[in-house]
């Protein structure tokens, strides 16, 4: 596995989230999750991404469970600020200082680590300067217990601000084919500052693997609400999910290898965390780093999937509420 660095941290190319092993998506296996975390780092997929929003906890406990005995061959991501009771149910966005360290405490437990290398600020708490957020933050780095501080879905004036207070070593954002709207303002403004990008939901949160259809969608999929999914929105977005597929089949590879070698082609700034449950497909997008794309493959995807052309909103409403703009 090719290594990328952002800001000052090296990272594989390709990392792994593992986000829907918990949560968001249809009920995963925990034998089969370790089985993949561990095949992971047996390949050099070793920058891992999870959240203390995922499951909600579970995740956590699962990445520390996958990784213990190995913990120095990973980079661990994890992510603090939208907060939920243990039952799943939704408290809101929380940036005050002492909800951080009480929340880099509690997943350090769950993770069984000493240290976290990059954390995160999963979303911007509104109602909280976010210079106190990061000033709370930027004692965690002191203390030893982060190694890195991380940004998700903040505007680009949120990012000046949080970075003038400790430097930003990464922001995470969705970022694929599918969803371009950060090229505009939030990938110069990090670029201009140092800052590395991590792409979540790199595959269109599966659109891009071209082997989702009609399906419906059970209850803890999120997908059942998503725009994207939902009706002529899914028919239009399936028609580009096809032009795709044509171009990775002349290419000899996979739509989904297409999309993460397009997403890697974008900069050596970017990286970006594909989430599987399933050793079959973590090895499919490991693959992807090999991937090299000509000027003409790059100029023919731009012409298929042309900026703005996917039908419907990334988010429903009430999670794109939680979006700073």
């Amino acid at each position: 596995m090719h290594a990328r660095t952002l800001a000052s941290l090296r990272v594989s190319a390709l990392g792994l989230g593992c986000m829907g092993m918990s949560d968001y998506y249809a009920p995963g296996d925990e034998a089969d999750s370790l089985t993949t975390i561990r095949r992971a780092l047996d390949v050099g997929v070793t920058f891992l991404d999870t959240a203390d929003a995922y499951g909600p906890f579970t995740n956590e406990t699962l990445v520390g469970k996958a990784i213990a005995g190995r913990r120095d061959e990973v980079v661990l991501a994890t992510k603090f600020g939208v907060e939920r009771r243990p039952d799943g149910t939704p408290v809101g966005v929380n940036g005050r200082p002492e909800y951080v360290r009480a929340a880099c405490e509690a997943s350090l437990r769950r993770l069984g680590a000493d240290h976290i290398d990059l954390y995160y600020q999963h979303r911007v708490d509104p109602s909280v300067p976010v210079e106190e957020t990061w000033g709370a933050m930027a004692e965690l780095v002191a203390a030893g217990k982060v190694r890195h501080l991380g940004i998700s879905e903040a505007s680009p004036a949120t990012i000046r601000r949080a970075h003038a207070v400790h430097p930003i070593t990464a922001g995470q954002y969705e970022y694929s084919l599918f969803t371009r709207d950060i090229e505009d303002a939030h990938l110069p403004t990090m670029r201009e500052l140092g800052i590395g990008l991590v792409a979540y939901s790199p595959i269109g949160r599966g659109l891009l693997t071209g082997t989702l259809g009609r399906q419906t969608y059970g209850e803890r999929d999120f997908r059942r609400t998503a725009p994207r999914f939902q009706g002529e929105n899914l028919a239009l977005n399936l028609a580009l999910v096809e032009r795709v597929r044509a171009l990775a089949e002349a290419k000899g590879v996979t739509p989904a290898q297409l999309a993460l070698a397009w997403l890697l082609a974008q900069g050596p700034d970017v990286t970006a965390v594909p989430g599987t449950k399933r050793v079959r497909y973590l090895e499919e997008n490991a693959a992807a780093a090999d991937v090299t794309l000509t000027a003409g493959e790059l100029a023919a995807l731009d012409e298929a999937v042309p900026r703005g052309a996917v039908a419907g909103e990334r988010y429903d409403a009430a999670r794109l509420a939680q979006v700073d703009v």
